[in-house]
C-alpha cells in the first residue's frame, strides 16, 4: 500500500542537500529533498544499527534515518553573516522536518540568515551517533562559510532536538564544533528521574530496566552496568556541563508544557547563569509542546496563537544583537 505524505505548507525546497557519509540516497523518500546533492565525505565511524528504509509520516516526521544522515542547505538572497544550524526533535525516534525543520527555515531566510536543516541519524542506544552528525555538519559549514559569506554558525534545537543542541553547545571538541550561540525551543535538558522525558532519555541511552537488571549477568557485569548507567545519565544531562565558556543561548517555552516539564529550561539558564554565560529566556503561558513554527500560513493553526509575534520579534531581536555584539 502507498505511503501518503503532506507536502509541507511552504513552497520552499533547499538548495542544496549534502550528504554526510555516502555519495548517493539509497531509498530516498523526503519530499523536500534538494535537487542538488552534494557529499560532505566523512567517513562513519560509527553505526546506529538500523536496516531497512526510512519511514516518513504524513506530517513530514522521518524515521529510520542511517546511511542518509543528511542536511538542507538554505540561503537567503542577501546573507547577513549568520547560520544557523537546525535540529529538529522527535524522542530520537523520529526527526520533525517540517514542524522544526522547514519552516524554521523559512522563516530564517526572511531574517538573511543561512540555514542547515539538519536530519541525523536516530541513536537507536548509540548515544554518540546524533552529536556526531551535528558535529560534523559543523565541520562542513565552517570550511564552507567563506564562501557563503557566513561569519558566525550558531545551533538551534527543539524538544529531543533541544537536547541534542545543548550536547553541542557543552560538548564541543574544539573551536570548529563549538558553536557561537544557541537556541533552545521547549527542549529536553536533564536525565534525572522525573523532570526527564522519558522517551528522549530511553531512545539515547536505553531504559533503566535494561541496565538494572541483574538477569544472566555476573556481579561484576552488572555492577559495571549500573555504574555505566549512572555515569550516561549524568553526561547528558547537560545542566552538569555547563561551562563559563558555554555559547550565550536564547531559551523559549510553554508553561503549561506536560511533555518536557518546563524545569528542564529552568536547570539550563541557572546553570548559564551561575556560569556568568549571557542567557535569555521566555516563556509564553499556552502552547503545551511541540508548537515549532507551525503557524497558520502553513497549517492553518497556531498553537501558540497571539504569542507568536512576540516569539519570534524577541529571537529576531537577540539573533541581531548576537551577530552585531561579538
Amino acid at each position: 500500500m502507498a505511503q501518503t505524505v503532506n507536502l509541507p505548507g511552504t513552497r520552499l525546497r533547499p538548495d542544496e542537500t549534502v550528504l554526510l557519509y555516502g555519495d548517493r540516497l539509497v531509498d530516498n523518500i523526503d519530499p523536500i529533498t534538494a535537487s542538488k546533492i552534494t557529499s560532505a565525505g566523512f567517513r562513519m565511524t560509527c553505526d546506529n544499527g538500523f536496516t531497512g528504509k526510512e519511514f516518513i509520516l504524513q506530517g513530514g516526521e522521518i524515521g529510520n534515518i542511517n546511511s542518509n544522515a543528511r542536511f538542507d542547505l538554505y540561503f537567503p538572497k542577501k546573507p547577513n553573516g549568520q547560520m544557523v544550524i537546525v535540529c529538529p526533535g522527535g524522542s530520537y525516534h523520529i526527526v520533525s522536518s517540517y514542524n522544526e525543520g522547514i519552516y524554521v527555515a523559512d522563516w530564517m531566510l526572511e531574517q538573511g540568515i543561512t540555514v542547515a536543516i539538519v536530519k541525523y541519524r536516530l541513536p537507536n542506544g548509540h548515544w554518540e551517533v546524533p552529536l556526531t552528525d551535528i558535529q560534523n555538519t559543523f565541520r562542513y559549514c565552517r570550511e564552507h562559510a567563506a564562501e557563503w559569506n557566513v561569519s558566525q554558525i550558531g545551533v538551534m534545537g527543539f524538544s529531543a532536538g533541544g537536547h541534542l543542541a545543548s550536547t553541542v553547545l557543552t560538548m564541543y571538541t574544539d573551536p570548529v564544533t563549538r558553536p557561537d550561540f544557541g537556541v533552545l525551543v521547549y527542549p529536553v535538558i536533564t536525565f534525572k528521574e522525573g523532570i526527564t522525558h522519558n522517551g528522549t532519555h530511553d531512545n539515547l541511552i536505553g531504559n533503566k530496566s535494561i541496565w538494572s537488571s541483574r538477569e544472566g549477568k555476573s556481579w561484576e557485569e552488572w555492577d559495571k552496568a549500573t555504574k555505566r548507567f549512572n555515569a550516561l545519565e549524568k553526561k547528558y544531562s547537560t545542566e552538569l556541563q555547563v561551562s563559563s565558556d558555554t555559547p550565550k543561548t536564547f531559551i523559549v517555552l510553554s508553561s503549561d508544557d506536560t511533555v518536557v516539564p518546563a524545569e528542564n529550561s529552568l536547570l539550563f539558564y541557572k546553570a548559564l547563569v551561575s556560569h556568568k554565560v549571557p542567557a535569555e529566556m521566555h516563556c509564553v503561558p499556552d502552547g503545551g509542546h511541540g508548537w515549532g513554527f507551525s503557524k497558520e500560513k502553513y497549517t492553518g493553526r497556531d498553537a501558540i496563537g497571539s504569542y507568536r509575534d512576540e516569539v519570534e520579534a524577541s529571537l529576531s531581536r537577540w539573533l541581531k544583537e548576537t551577530r552585531t555584539r561579538r
